[in-house]
């Protein structure tokens, strides 16, 4: 893929930009090496004076950003907008918490007494230069929840953007640079795919972060693994939504549109198989319906629009191949299933609703990325827990119910890094993400996230002798 940015609304390429060659990219090398050497030794203060500085600079420029955010991916303006201020909250928070997430531990003297110490102490010390393979469907987010939390464990970055969101790319770079963060720290690498296997097997780069497809997230893993490198991959998904009879169904009718075409459907912890208990079925289905075909796709600039276009052609093609393959099979569709009409220029695809979904079609066990909801009818708890895991991904889950015992029973069995009870999912810096079986291993923000980077080193004591 060439790295251009290219205006998924019209189609049209608006700029072209030339990957770096060898030299340039053993220059970012040697530079974030040299930097890590010395920004390990700065003070938790050092850093969050920094990162506060990067999100004021953020929050001045949020018109900014988010117009060339919509622009490269197709998002629409006003999440494009929340997108920047979410970076923003989540730059703020691992500023003000870094430091105490990141504490030393004492065990307890008494737990370590028969091992010989007089003290123990668990440190938490950076690893150095971490790479992180960042996707388009979030380009901003996706690599400040990366960012933040290792800037502020003292590790350096280095960013191998998605090739069709390269202003966004470079944006994040000068960001970081303009805030005062030591050259080196973080810098985008206008690289292709192709690049990454080399820079990740430089022994100057000790993990790896990856945001990303399947196939994206074995090949990183498969060189990590060569390397013996860290690495936390979050990957694809194919959240349930279940909804059961207790449940408020028209909220949860109404939450699931928003839950389904998030950033244009085209989100891994987006909503896209909805699994609904039969006695509320038909009424779901049908509020449901109604609102994904009463949705307006347009020009995402504008405020009148709900959804944009998908972000590449490709990516409508596959949309519309398992679409398609669907309807072969038996599939109802009950409403889009179509590029719309008078939208010829983009790569839009209409809010669509399929039924009838059996295994043997291909929507059932593959990501939808786009506006494509898929609906199953359930007899019963076993059944939907059952249908629920019934997917090689495991990244979030969505369950509508007012039964706790039914709560438990989700929060046990359901196969996935998040069950999100009466509300769709929705990631927060102070909650660990990702997820489980495909979608991946590792989990960013939190504390959970901040630790992942970090050299868990044990400092023990002799004891005097007696």
């Amino acid at each position: 893929m060439p790295i251009a940015t290219v205006n998924p609304t019209t189609g049209r390429t608006l700029r072209t930009f030339d990957a770096l060659d060898a030299e340039g990219v053993e220059r970012a090398l040697a530079e974030a090496a040299a930097t890590a050497a010395t920004y390990r030794r700065t003070s938790f203060a050092e850093r969050a004076a920094l990162l506060n500085r990067a999100a004021e600079l953020l929050e001045a420029e949020t018109e900014e950003i988010a117009v060339t955010m919509t622009t490269e991916m197709g998002k629409p303006l006003a999440a494009a907008r929340a997108e920047a201020a979410k970076c923003v909250k989540a730059m703020r928070w691992y500023a003000a918490r870094a430091e105490s997430l990141l504490a030393d531990e004492h065990p307890d003297p008494a737990d370590v007494r028969d091992s010989g110490a007089s003290a123990v102490r668990v440190i938490y010390r950076p690893l150095g230069v971490v790479l992180a393979v960042m996707p388009w469907n979030f380009p901003l987010w996706q690599v400040v929840r990366f960012a933040a939390p290792a800037l502020m464990a003292g590790n350096v970055g280095l960013l191998k953007h998605s090739s069709n969101v390269p202003q966004t790319a470079l944006y994040l770079g000068d960001l970081f640079h303009r805030a005062g963060f030591p050259r080196g720290c973080f810098q985008t690498l206008l690289v292709g795919s192709d690049a990454v296997d080399a820079v990740l097997r430089d022994p100057r780069v000790a993990a790896a972060t990856l945001t990303g497809s399947e196939p994206a997230g074995r090949a990183v893993a498969a060189t990590a693994g060569d390397e013996v490198k860290k690495t936390v991959l979050e990957l694809g998904g194919s959240d349930p939504y279940v909804v059961m009879p207790s449940a408020d169904v028209a909220r949860a009718a109404r939450t699931a549109v928003t839950a389904r075409v998030q950033n244009n459907g085209q989100s891994c912890i987006a909503a896209k198989r909805f699994i609904v208990h039969t006695e509320v079925y038909d009424e779901f289905a049908r509020l449901f319906t109604e609102a994904m075909a009463a949705l307006t796709v347009g020009d995402p600039m504008l405020d009148t629009t709900d959804v944009g276009p998908l972000a590449t052609e490709a990516g409508r093609t596959d949309l519309e191949e398992l679409v398609v393959d669907a309807v072969r099979g038996g599939a109802r569709v009950l409403c889009g299933g179509r590029r719309p009409a008078g939208l010829t220029d983009g790569w839009f695809y209409e809010p669509t609703v399929l039924a009838g979904i059996t295994s043997d079609m291909r929507v059932d066990q593959e990501e939808t990325f786009g506006p494509v909801a898929t609906l199953y009818r359930v007899d019963s708890l076993d059944e939907a827990v059952e249908r629920a895991n019934h997917t090689p991904f495991g990244l979030s889950s969505n369950v509508w119910t007012r039964d706790e015992a039914e709560v438990e029973r989700f929060a046990r069995d359901l196969e996935a890094g998040g069950v999100f009870v009466n509300g769709m999912t929705a990631s927060h810096p102070a909650l660990p993400f990702g997820g489980a079986k495909r979608s991946g291993y590792g989990r960013e923000l939190s504390a959970h996230g901040i630790r992942e980077f970090c050299n868990i080193t044990t400092l023990w004591r002799a004891a005097d002798p007696a």
